[in-house]
């Protein structure tokens, strides 16, 4: 239970990019194409992950014990850039169209706060998921970064839709391009609101 909870709250009720606000840069820039924002949300679902399981065990059995925790950001921040180049020589390698559109995002994976700020909440912040507060534990912290990424790609894929569609449509001129595509991720962000009441 304590899982599934965890899981609907990062997806739905705490959304990184929509209710935390984190990750908007690639989120506004790549939605322009569904592949694109699929691919994108593939490669942060990735990184977000795997940053957040190094960055985990690089805390808990490095940092606490020397009593160094104050390198905190500047440890971390290293790992994920080490991942995004692994991601971004992996993608060169299998998916050379993928990696072409993606084009200057994905560097800037590196530094997109949503993958360091969900590694600094799963070590710093007191979690409450129906009991009192507590830090999350190296399964919960899997759990949660995985879910937190997909509720990025949820919403950028979502996002990526809609901006699909409008581009079909006959948008009055003072809001095409920019104007609509805010427009439309405050609605979406007033959307993944009416899941707030679910988890306290």
């Amino acid at each position: 239970m304590e899982y599934f909870l965890i899981i609907i709250s990062a997806i739905f009720v705490n959304n990184i990019v929509l209710a935390q606000f984190l990750g908007i840069c690639p989120f506004l820039g790549v939605s322009n194409k569904l592949s694109t924002a699929t691919g994108m949300s593939l490669a942060v679902c990735f990184v977000i992950t795997l940053a957040t399981l190094v960055t985990f065990l690089l805390n808990r059995y490095v940092l606490v014990p020397l009593g160094i925790t104050f390198l905190q950001t500047i440890a971390f921040i290293l790992v994920i850039a080490s991942l995004v180049q692994m991601v971004e020589i992996v993608l060169k390698k299998i998916s050379p169209s993928l990696y072409q559109a993606l084009g200057i995002f994905l560097p800037l994976i590196t530094t997109n706060c949503a993958v360091l700020g969900v590694a600094l909440d799963v070590v710093t912040k007191q979690f409450t998921f129906g009991q009192a507060a507590h830090s999350l534990n190296f399964g919960e912290a899997i759990v949660y970064a995985f879910a937190t990424s997909l509720g990025y790609g949820l919403a950028m894929v979502i996002f990526a839709g809609i901006r699909e569609h409008l581009s079909g449509n006959n948008v009055p001129k003072a809001f095409r391009g920019v104007p609509i595509a805010l427009i439309s991720v405050g609605i979406l962000a007033l959307a993944f609101m009416g899941f707030s009441g679910l988890v306290k």
